[in-house]
C-alpha cells in the first residue's frame, strides 16, 4: 500500500487554494453537507474526536461552509451499515467514517462512491479503494519509541513490552515495531509481555505481575498510558525506569510530576477528524483528488527531554511542559496535542470545558 505524509498533502492544499482563488464564485453557495459516521463513543478519545470535529466545522476557514452532521452508532457493524445507507440516500457531499470494520463496510462505501459522494475514512480506516484513509503512522510510532528506549538504556538492559489488545492489528504492528528496532541491540533483552488493553487498570496489573516475576526490569514499552506502568513501579517499591506510552494528559502529567521519570509519548491525535474535514473540503472545492488514497498524519512525540531519531530524523519530538502540552486543570483522558498546526483549537475546546 502506498502512503504519504500529511505534510505532502500541503501541495494539494496549495493547488486547491490557487484553483479556487483563480475562479470567482468557485466555492459552493450552499454549505457542504458532510456526515461523520462514528461507530463507538465509549472512550475519551472518541468523545474528544467528535468535539474537535464540531469545533473545526465552526471555525475559519470552514465556518458557514460546512454543515457537519454527526451520526453515532453504538454496537454492531450492521448498525453502522444501516446508518450509512440512510446517509447515502440523503445525498450529502461527503461522508467521514470512523469504521467498525476495515472490510465489512466496503460494499456500502462503494455504493456511496458510485453515487458521487466523497468518502474519507479516518482513525479506524476502511480498505475500500474508492475511499481515502487518514490515520497515524503506525510504523513510525513504535520505531521512534523503541529507538528512544535503546538510547535511554545505552543499548543494554532488560525490558518488558505491552502487546496491546489481543486480535487488534494496530496492537500487533506496534509490538512488531518495538521488537524490530530492539533486535538491533543484542544487549537489550525482552523478558516479558503483557496485554495492557489500552486501559490504565490492565496496564498497571500487567506491569505489576511482571515486576513480581523479574527482579531486574530496566525499561517498559507500553501501548497505552505509561502512567499505569509508573504507578506499578512505585507500588512495587522499584526505581522508576524509562517508559514509553501515548500522549494522554494523565500520562504527560505523571511523567512531569514523578521524580526521575523519563518518558516518550506518541500521539494518535483526536484531530484526525479535523484532517478528514479539511481533506473533504479541499476535494470538494477543487474537484481534484489526491493520487494516493492513504494519507498519514504525523503527530509530534512528547518527551521529558530532547531526542533526535536517526531512523526518522523528521520526527518532531517536543519537550513536555506544564501548561503548554500538559494541563493539570483538564481531564486526565484528554489526548495531546489538541490542535493541528493549521488551526487553533484550544485545550478547553478540545476538552469540552469552554
Amino acid at each position: 500500500m502506498k502512503s504519504r505524509s500529511i505534510r505532502a498533502l500541503c501541495s494539494f492544499a496549495v493547488l486547491a487554494a490557487a484553483t479556487t482563488a483563480a475562479m470567482p464564485g468557485a466555492y459552493a453557495e450552499d454549505p457542504y453537507v458532510i456526515y461523520l459516521s462514528n461507530n463507538f463513543v465509549g472512550n475519551d478519545w472518541r468523545q474528544q474526536m467528535l468535539r474537535v470535529a464540531e469545533v473545526t466545522a465552526n471555525k475559519e476557514p470552514f465556518a458557514g461552509r460546512v454543515d457537519l452532521r454527526i451520526e453515532n452508532v453504538e454496537g454492531t457493524v450492521q448498525a453502522q451499515i444501516n446508518s450509512l445507507n440512510n446517509i447515502i440516500r440523503s445525498k450529502p457531499n461527503a461522508i467521514l467514517v470512523d469504521a467498525a470494520s476495515a472490510e465489512a463496510l466496503n460494499p456500502t462505501i462503494q455504493k456511496a462512491c458510485d453515487a458521487g459522494i466523497v468518502v474519507i475514512s479516518f482513525d479506524q480506516t476502511i480498505s475500500a479503494p474508492c475511499a481515502y484513509a487518514v490515520e497515524s503512522d503506525w510504523n513510525r510510532i513504535p520505531n521512534v519509541m523503541a529507538e528512544w528506549m535503546a538510547d535511554q538504556l545505552g543499548g543494554k538492559g532488560k525490558v518488558i513490552i505491552d502487546s496491546g489488545l489481543a486480535g487488534v492489528p494496530i496492537s500487533a504492528n506496534i509490538e512488531k515495531g518495538y521488537r524490530g528496532v530492539l533486535s538491533n541491540y543484542p544487549d537489550i533483552e525482552v523478558v516479558g509481555t503483557y496485554n495492557g488493553d489500552y486501559a490504565l487498570g490492565p496496564e498497571q496489573a500487567g506491569v505489576g505481575s511482571l515486576l513480581a516475576a523479574h527482579p531486574q526490569i530496566d525499561g517498559i514499552l507500553t501501548q497505552g498510558y505509561g502512567s499505569g506502568a509508573i504507578k506499578a513501579l512505585q507500588d512495587a517499591g522499584r526505581p522508576v525506569v524509562p517508559v514509553t506510552g501515548f500522549s494522554y494528559n494523565v500520562s504527560a502529567l505523571t511523567c512531569l510530576e514523578t521524580e526521575g521519570a523519563k518518558c516518550i509519548l506518541a500521539s494518535n491525535p483526536a484531530y484526525l477528524s479535523s484532517e478528514a474535514i479539511r481533506l473533504a473540503v479541499q476535494i470538494l472545492d477543487s474537484g481534484e483528488r489526491p493520487e494516493e488514497r492513504h494519507i498519514l498524519v504525523n503527530g509530534p512525540f512528547l518527551a521529558t527531554g530532547g531526542f533526535t531519531s536517526k531512523l526518522h530524523p523528521e520526527a518532531d519530538v517536543v519537550e513536555l511542559e506544564n501548561g503548554k502540552n500538559a494541563f493539570p486543570d483538564l481531564a486526565p483522558g484528554l489526548t495531546l496535542p489538541v490542535s493541528p498546526d493549521w488551526m487553533e483549537i484550544t485545550p478547553a475546546e478540545s476538552a469540552g470545558t469552554n
